[in-house]
């Protein structure tokens, strides 16, 4: 099994942007610092500072633990 690889912050933060800016959709994961569950933010092209988990509560300081993010490629129909 593979595990979850959280990038520095900014590092992230700054992928997700080129990949938002060629209009893609990313959600941003983290891992709980606590359970260490992996969590995905619901909200949309937004990036957090810190990330609450679903499963005990705990929240992760995501600017010190890194983070990642999902990508939602925009497919265009067939011509």
């Amino acid at each position: 099994m593979r595990l979850p690889h959280n990038f520095p912050f900014d590092q992230a933060a700054a992928a997700a942007q080129v990949q938002m800016r060629a209009g893609h959709s990313i959600h941003q994961k983290f891992t709980c610092g606590r359970c260490g569950v992996r969590q995905t933010m619901a909200e949309p092209n937004q990036f957090f500072e810190k990330g609450k988990c679903e499963e005990c509560g705990f929240v992760t300081d995501l600017v010190a633990t890194g983070c990642n993010y999902l990508l939602v490629t925009r497919v265009s129909p067939a011509h």
